[in-house]
């Protein structure tokens, strides 16, 4: 289910259709984000032209991570290599130094709509020998030659309602799934995203019974709407929210909300400040905790008060240390455990380093 964007530190790749058999390729992010752009576009095109190409390219893919679009089907993988289904990939192949040099400078920056949270599917297409609602490659050379900056031509494309998201966190991959199954008595922002994705999905259908109160307790509501929505989508009616109901929920939702598309609904940043507002503390793991941890630890580079911590997802010992660290330096409680004074004082600290630097 949908949780924070961020970019995953690997990337992996089906070199073929997603049904047919082929190897699975993993490398990084950035070495993926070249790989494409020199095939898809040429290096001598002008730069404003080759930015907002990669834009595209990085928003594209990051909806297809941020959707689980492959992964919530059941795949192993997290994108295809063939134009047919997604981008073109060749692998092994060699990359230019000017595609290299700019995805190195922007590789974690992505589009949006404005005021939603789900990377941007920025669909693109050559211009000439196909044609497609989104981005034209070649169009957009004839934008640059005429003055038109990189985010003019992503604006003449795809309408005034985006933005660009810059400096987004470089985090190691973790599905969206736990890993533990969710019943009767579960609690915690887990829970949350599952009664919010359920209530999204009712507004289609219907026979799903409401959950009067959004509030990360996996009660009778909760467990009523999970028993529904299996029957409906042909799953074992035990109103355990286990990996496959987990899965279906993404995969409904984001079809539901068209995520994966140039029309999408969204998902509202309000959606992320209702998943992440609970108290963080040692054995707590998830999304929320990785970003905590991603945070801490680049406040830690500037700041050697603050104890430096690994993004795992696991709020252990270590991190429990590093939050008490930072609350020592900004003068609060030596708790260990995050709550919303202390994680908007490590909000501000972050956002702060990131102004000044």
């Amino acid at each position: 289910m949908v949780g924070i964007p961020y970019i995953p530190e690997t990337i992996t790749v089906h070199l073929g259709a997603p049904d047919q058999p082929a190897s699975n390729i993993t490398l990084s992010f950035q070495d993926y984000i070249k790989n494409v752009a020199s095939s898809e576009i040429f290096p001598t095109w002008p730069q404003a032209s080759l930015r907002a190409n990669i834009y595209a390219i990085i928003s594209y893919t990051l909806n297809r991570v941020y959707t689980e679009w492959y992964r919530s089907r059941g795949y192993d993988f997290d994108i295809t290599n063939t134009t047919q289904y997604d981008q073109a990939f060749v692998a092994g192949r060699n990359v230019f130094d000017s595609i290299s040099h700019i995805v190195d400078e922007i590789f974690n920056d992505y589009i949006r709509e404005t005021g939603q949270l789900s990377p941007f599917f920025a669909q693109y297409c050559d211009g000439r020998q196909s044609l497609c609602p989104g981005l034209s490659q070649w169009g957009s050379v004839e934008l640059a030659n005429r003055g038109f900056t990189p985010f003019e031509i992503l604006t003449y494309y795809y309408g005034n309602r985006i933005e660009l998201v810059d400096d987004a966190p470089v985090l190691p991959y973790v599905a969206s799934y736990p890993g533990t199954p969710f019943s009767r008595g579960s609690t915690g922002p887990a829970v949350r995203r599952i009664q919010q994705t359920l209530s999204g999905i009712r507004k289609t259908y219907s026979a799903i019974p409401g959950i009067t109160s959004i509030d990360g307790i996996f009660g009778q509501e909760t467990e009523e709407a999970v028993i529904a929505f299996q029957r409906i989508f042909q799953l074992t009616p035990d109103g355990i929210v286990g990996k496959a109901t987990w899965y279906k929920l993404t995969q409904i939702y984001v079809s539901l909300t068209r995520l994966a598309s140039l029309d999408s609904e969204g998902v509202s940043l309000e959606f992320l400040q209702n998943q992440y507002d609970e108290v963080l503390a040692e054995n707590d793991q998830g999304s929320a905790v990785q970003l905590l941890q991603y945070y801490l630890s680049y406040i830690s580079y500037f700041n050697t008060f603050v104890s430096s911590v690994d993004v795992t997802g696991n709020f252990d010992q270590a991190t429990t240390e590093a939050v008490k660290s930072f609350q020592r330096f900004d003068g609060l409680t030596e708790t260990g455990i995050v709550d919303e004074t202390t994680w908007n004082r490590i909000l501000d600290a972050y956002n702060g380093i990131r102004q000044t630097t």
